[in-house]
């Protein structure tokens, strides 16, 4: 194993990235994205991801020096094109643009087109909620999961995320995959030559497995059974038929440099804190402090600072293969 820095890990990612073909603005937002959600503990949105996003840049799946484009349709709304390069970039701008807008009028919304993997869901709304918004992000995904009683693949793993402020600490954040777990999980044990636990996934034929690279091939079982589809329903409607994204079933995979690029869609709304009178904040203490007050219980998020915490003092401890893997592309 190799431990690296924070500043080792973003430099190691980012020089990659140009490497394969990634103007240098968008590779340091897809590098501080990946190394931070690695530093979160959530590794399958992490350095696993870079040999991959690499072949789809080197493929042209991803548009490497692609320019995001944003606008403003109406007063509330910011239109963003991601036009076929990473995500990152153009929620990057999001969270530049989002919170003026919000401030000017109490809520705003920004879709993101033409867009590709969001990595962790969470850190946007996060970086909004530090900014004094309360925001959810829902992002829809190539097709991994069948409608209740369907057995082919027609909505993504679909995650949505909320965020909001706490006075004088982190941010409540909430993020989650409409499978039982996000398929970056299963991706990042079949990378590692691990099993998966039975219940996560079905293989090609429809049947429980094990096996994760039969998992990729297969459905990811939804959370929740039928009230999981019903919400990647939701999502796919607001993140890609709203936005003018691509439905999961018309995207190409985030995993691999075959086909055009997905082309999905994001969305995200924000509200401003006080947008109904100035007692949310206290109010938002007020239940933090209801559950955290009871043994045993925590906020969502609370293992994932910890994590954060520790990587920002002690650096990311990394398998040498991955690192080696990543230094020679």
């Amino acid at each position: 194993m190799t431990t690296l820095s924070l500043a080792a890990a973003h430099a190691l990612v980012s020089e990659a990235l140009v490497r394969c073909g990634t103007r240098a603005p968008a590779a340091d937002s897809v590098a501080r994205a990946l190394v931070g959600a690695e530093a979160d503990g959530l590794k399958g949105h992490g350095l696993s991801r870079v040999s991959s996003y690499a072949a789809q840049v080197r493929a042209g799946k991803v548009v490497g020096d692609a320019a995001v484009a944003v606008s403003r349709p109406r007063p509330g709304l910011l239109a963003v094109d991601a036009a076929h390069g990473f995500a990152y970039p153009a929620l990057d701008a999001v969270v530049e643009q989002l919170p003026a807008l919000v401030r000017e009028q109490g809520v705003a919304a920004a879709g993101i087109r033409r867009s590709h993997h969001c990595g962790a869901a969470g850190r946007p709304v996060e970086a909004l909620a530090e900014a004094g918004l309360v925001a959810i992000l829902l992002a829809n995904t190539p097709a991994a999961m069948a409608p209740w009683g369907g057995s082919r693949a027609v909505f993504g793993t679909n995650p949505l995320a909320f965020a909001c402020p706490l006075p004088g600490r982190a941010p409540i954040v909430v993020d989650l995959s409409l499978s039982k777990v996000a398929r970056g999980a299963i991706m990042a044990a079949r990378q590692r030559g691990e099993a998966i636990p039975e219940g996560w996934a079905l293989d090609a034929a429809g049947q429980p497995t094990t096996d994760a690279a039969a998992a990729l091939k297969g459905t990811m079982v939804p959370l929740g059974d039928a009230k999981g589809t019903a919400l990647a329903l939701m999502v796919e409607l607001l993140a890609a038929g709203l936005t003018g994204g691509r439905f999961a079933g018309e995207a190409s995979s985030f995993l691999d440099a075959e086909g055009d690029p997905p082309g999905t869609g994001q969305l995200v709304v924000a509200l401003a804190a006080d947008a109904f009178g100035s007692g949310a904040l206290a109010r938002f203490a007020d239940l933090a402090g209801s559950i955290e007050g009871q043994d045993g219980a925590r906020l969502p998020g609370a293992r994932r600072l910890a994590l954060r915490a520790r990587a920002e003092a002690e650096g990311l401890v990394v398998p040498d293969a991955l690192v080696a893997e990543i230094a020679a592309l």
